[in-house]
């Protein structure tokens, strides 16, 4: 019963998160936090192959954007199942990335397309923040509806990496292919 409250919980909480007026780029610092927030809870409603919950549980950022320092603090003394979570910056001309989450920013959305192609098969979960690419090769991808924060899942690109993802997540977000 207890897991089972707990989920409710972080459903309701996810869901306050997503219903809560963010302003475009006015807001961009607090966009930013909140952004860490539900990237952390990514962690909670995304279930990873088994070989993949041992040693460090790491968030990994392409690109240039505030949300690495965000993020960062965050996730200071948090952990995944059990996992210390670790965020690392990987340089814009990585192509490896050794991580669970791969957070890939607006300046490196250009290569989505290459990046998703050389990790596919890989158990690993891109995130994205800009319009239309969870129909290029994310995961997940944040937009702005409205002036509020919503999540496109494109849940045939999570099972195309191994990764199980949670009903209670799939109902919050908009479902794209």
């Amino acid at each position: 019963m207890q897991p089972i409250r707990r989920l409710l919980q972080c459903s309701a909480i996810i869901f306050f998160l997503l219903s809560g007026a963010i302003g475009a780029r006015a807001q961009q610092g607090a966009g930013n936090a909140v952004q860490a927030n539900i990237i952390y809870h990514f962690t909670k409603y995304i279930n990873w192959p088994d070989d993949k919950k041992s040693g460090d549980f790491v968030i990994g950022i392409l690109g240039d954007t505030p949300l690495y320092d965000d993020l960062k603090g965050f996730m200071a003394n948090k952990t995944a199942g059990g996992q210390k979570i670790v965020v690392r910056k990987f340089p814009s001309s990585a192509t490896s990335f050794n991580c669970h989450i791969l957070y890939i920013s607006e300046d490196m959305s250009g290569s989505l397309k290459k990046i998703a192609a050389n990790t596919m098969g890989e158990p690993m979960l891109l995130v994205t923040d800009e319009e239309g690419l969870a129909r290029k090769g994310s995961c997940i991808n944040f937009v702005l509806v409205d002036e509020h924060l919503r999540l496109e899942i494109n849940k045939n690109n999570i099972e195309h990496r191994n990764l199980g993802i949670a009903s209670e997540l799939l109902q919050l977000g908009i479902s794209v292919k």
